[in-house]
């Protein structure tokens, strides 16, 4: 009887999980997701519409942190074009991400001064993945696990995902720049 009602009970989290996640975002495009901020605020997707968005988890420990220094500069360059960059940070490996959300934020912003957004600490990878990165691993053309901190995903403007560069690629790299100017909006 009692594997009974564990396997009930597992049921019916699969299924209110499942209701959340359709909520949160599956329809095939990057504008059905709504994600907390770093700042605990909910930021709608659908916001985005018509930008360029970079998307990468990130980690405050980790060999390509000064990666946030990157990200700010490149953010900086082509924000008033189009561009906008979506942090997030996740400990998703060797515990490279142990702060929390206020710790992180004060981290990025003292020793990087970053101004991009910086969401709620979260999953990337395993059992508890978020949404949007199930959707990004799983669903989008590139599909396939993060494999470390600082993958980097590109959306274009009308939210198809469009490119996707591995950690040791930085953001102010030759390759990831001549994308994002090939698909700005407002070149």
């Amino acid at each position: 009887m009692r594997v009974v009602k564990l396997s009930i009970g597992l049921f019916l989290i699969l299924v209110l999980w499942g209701n959340s996640y359709a909520e949160k975002g599956s329809s095939g495009t990057i504008y059905s997701f709504t994600m907390k901020t770093i700042d605990d605020s909910e930021k709608n997707f659908s916001d985005y519409k018509g930008k360029v968005l970079l998307i990468v988890n990130t980690a405050s420990r980790c060999g390509f942190t000064p990666q946030l220094g990157s990200l700010e500069e490149l953010y900086q360059r082509y924000k008033d074009k189009g561009l906008e960059i979506l942090a997030f940070p996740a400990n998703n490996f060797l515990g490279q991400e142990p702060g929390n959300n206020q710790e992180i934020k004060n981290f990025c912003y003292r020793k990087f001064n970053t101004t991009f957004t910086l969401f709620s600490k979260t999953s990337v990878k395993g059992a508890d993945i978020n949404p949007l990165y199930r959707y990004l691993t799983q669903e989008s053309e590139f599909k396939g696990p993060i494999s470390w901190n600082f993958n980097k995903f590109l959306v274009d403007p009308q939210g198809e995902v469009v490119a996707r560069y591995e950690s040791r690629v930085d953001p102010l790299s030759e390759e990831i720049i001549r994308k994002i100017e090939e698909i700005l909006p407002d070149k």
